[in-house]
């Protein structure tokens, strides 16, 4: 393994210490919870070991909602390390693994690190960040070579969404070729319409990742989970938890059961609140589209505007944080143009988020008259 560390955690707003930013609309969640606010009483629980799958209950709660049983769900420290056990599980040296770019770093950084080959899915701006046809999926797959084809929906930094249909026919192109479809599903449950189903109930060969931490404001708990049916799959990628940690934390897991317990209840209050935020950056976007282009995002809590004036990226980037004190996270967080930039809106407060959008149009201004 030939581990780099990736520049959208060297740079993270924890990284340089939250006290030195005002303004963050780096989060790809929404925000953070305070653990008093669970209201739970812990003091009878046994910090032993655990089950290496993972909190029976708990994986009760996600099995019913994914439509499969607890046997089909391993609990995971974040969703994370179920991408990096999926990885090393399939991949060797000089495999080839398919994904979409633009992506979440690790669906990318984890691969390399092993040695394989990636070959990307590109979404273009100019196509509304769609995924290619399923002809030009199929023309990239390389027989005996790729072992895995990975998407995620809603994608992490756009926001876009596939249809039922465009998942369908991956599920049935993945089966005819004989490789594991992953689907990194962390903000399925933002998905503003039409929520797909979790993809791992759909077919053996698919894998479905998730976690607590984006939707639920619960990331200090490191709390995701893979599901698949495939058994003998799932045996190995116990192995592989078993290798890295063993079982995960009794702690957070129990944390993550009693949340669960309340989902039903407090999911709607979450979406609401998604929704009113939404409708902030979808007006701002308006008022700033003499600076600014969008693809709309169907769902989760961040989107990809880019800008479309000539301004210098860094120049942009050094003005915005240094004079504004405003943090998004730029195109090279996830290896595009430095004129896009990952706006998250579900973590700062309303009156946080507001100024934070005045400052990026402000930051564009003041760049501009520079360049004239």
């Amino acid at each position: 393994m030939n581990y780099a560390r990736m520049p959208i955690e060297i740079e993270s707003p924890e990284q340089m210490g939250y006290e030195n930013v005002k303004f963050n609309l780096t989060e790809s969640s929404v925000t953070d919870m305070k653990l008093g606010d669970l209201n739970l009483n812990l003091q009878e629980l046994i910090i032993a070991y655990g089950d290496h799958i993972g909190h029976f209950k708990l994986r009760e709660l996600i099995a019913k909602d994914a439509g499969v049983t607890p046997e089909d769900v391993l609990l995971t420290s974040g969703a994370a390390t179920a991408l990096f056990i999926v990885s090393t599980t399939l991949l060797g040296k000089n495999d080839r693994i398919l994904v979409e770019h633009p992506n979440y770093a690790t669906n990318i950084e984890t691969p390399r690190a092993i040695g394989a080959h990636i070959d990307f899915l590109e979404l273009q701006f100019e196509n509304g960040f769609s995924l290619p046809s399923v002809n030009d999926i199929e023309g990239k797959i390389k027989p005996n070579e790729t072992k895995f084809l990975s998407v995620t929906v809603p994608n992490n930094p756009t926001g876009t969404v596939i249809s039922r249909p465009d998942l369908d026919k991956l599920i049935a192109l993945t089966k005819d070729k004989g490789i594991t479809l992953l689907v990194d599903e962390t903000y399925r449950d933002m998905t503003f319409a039409n929520v797909l189903p979790v993809a791992a109930s759909l077919d053996t060969h698919v894998v479905s990742v998730s976690s607590l931490s984006k939707t639920y404001g619960l990331p200090g708990i490191r709390m995701g989970w893979l599901i698949c049916q495939d058994k003998k799959l799932m045996t190995k990628f116990l192995a592989a938890k078993e290798q890295i940690m063993i079982c995960g934390s009794v702690v957070d897991e129990e944390i993550a059961y009693r949340y669960m317990l309340t989902r039903n209840e407090r999911l709607p209050l979450i979406l609401n609140e998604i929704q009113a935020r939404f409708q902030i950056i979808k007006e701002w976007m308006n008022e700033s589209n003499q600076y600014l282009e969008w693809v709309e995002p169907q769902g989760g809590v961040v989107c990809f505007p880019r800008i479309k004036v000539d301004v210098n990226p860094e120049e942009f980037y050094n003005v915005l944080n240094n004079k504004f004190k405003t943090f998004v996270g730029p195109g090279h967080w996830f290896e595009m143009d430095k004129k896009f930039m990952r706006i998250g809106y579900g973590w700062p407060t309303i009156e946080e988020l507001k100024e934070g959008l005045k400052n990026i149009t402000s930051t564009i201004e003041v760049c501009l008259k520079k360049t004239n």
